[in-house]
């Protein structure tokens, strides 16, 4: 096999005139140096030096082989720097998925403060539902994922990073808009506006209404929030969002309103595979957050 310490040896001897003098230069005994150039040629399949008592020379062959053999030097010498780089976080990419509630509301921040820490770290946020933010995960296409605890995470490996309850969501003229808080009973005497079939949010809402006895009066489906909310801004009904997308709903002239008694939580956190390691910059977006 050809080694680094070979093509140092071969580089430095054609660069002088005589095995003591290039010995001198890489540290080693004539020897040693002697039978290093044997062991390469040997690899190579021929003589790259022609020897005398007094001198040695470049063959025709080793002549040629001096500018590969530097190209060769300075390609493993680049590649040595690329990998201790991303060792050292001094370069790299970090691919992460997140459900858009979270996405731009929390994430941001954690984002800043990793950038403060690593800014040679390239980073690419991949804004998609929950459901999606799992299968990106498991698939590879992102390492780490923030998103709702779910019961569809086989492979995953989940780690909690904080509750989330949900919260009611009114137009700014329904009668509810000026209450300090509602309860499911007060909301239950309203239309409502849910997210369609097959949404985790729809099942949580409904599997929480039939275990409480809550009897809901569902008139309209939306397969978006952003569709949700206007439905309910246009009065069609109240609904019940997440408390995360308490942000975006706001912002849109809508009313969120705390839910009293008993309410909804889900645990918001971030997944990993659970068969493959992590990159050096997704390893260390992890630890940030276990040791918030």
């Amino acid at each position: 096999m050809l080694s680094y310490k070979q093509l140092q040896c071969f580089i430095t001897l054609a660069q002088s005139s005589t095995f003591a003098e290039a010995a001198e230069k890489v540290h080693l005994s004539q020897p040693a140096l002697s039978t290093s150039i044997k062991k390469l040629e040997t690899f190579l399949g021929g003589a790259l030096f022609s020897r005398t008592t007094r001198k040695v020379q470049l063959s025709h062959e080793g002549r040629e082989f001096v500018p590969m053999a530097k190209r060769l030097m300075h390609d493993w010498e680049t590649a040595i720097a690329d990998m201790q780089d991303l060792f050292a976080m001094q370069r790299g990419r970090l691919t992460i998925a997140a459900m858009p509630s979270f996405a731009s509301s929390i994430l941001p921040g954690v984002l800043k403060s990793f950038h403060q820490k690593w800014k040679d770290i390239n980073l690419t946020i991949r804004d998609v539902v929950m459901e999606d933010v799992i299968d990106s995960v498991r698939e590879g296409r992102a390492e780490i994922g923030f998103t709702f605890e779910n019961e569809q995470l086989d492979g995953l490996d989940f780690y909690p990073l904080m509750n989330n309850k949900f919260v009611a969501v009114v137009a700014s003229n329904h009668p509810l808009s000026s209450c300090a808080d509602v309860t499911w009973q007060q909301l239950c005497e309203y239309p409502f506006v849910v997210l369609n079939r097959g949404s985790s949010v729809r099942n949580w809402i409904e599997t929480f209404a039939q275990h409480n006895g809550i009897d809901l009066h569902i008139v309209a489906e939306a397969n978006q929030l952003a569709t949700l909310g206007e439905c309910v801004k246009q009065d069609l009904g109240v609904s019940v969002v997440p408390g995360i997308c308490q942000q975006q709903f706001s912002h849109n002239e809508l009313v969120c309103l705390p839910i009293a008694g008993e309410n909804l939580v889900r645990r918001i956190g971030m997944v990993k595979a659970s068969r493959k390691s992590l990159s050096v910059p997704a390893e260390t977006l992890w630890q940030l957050l276990v040791e918030k």
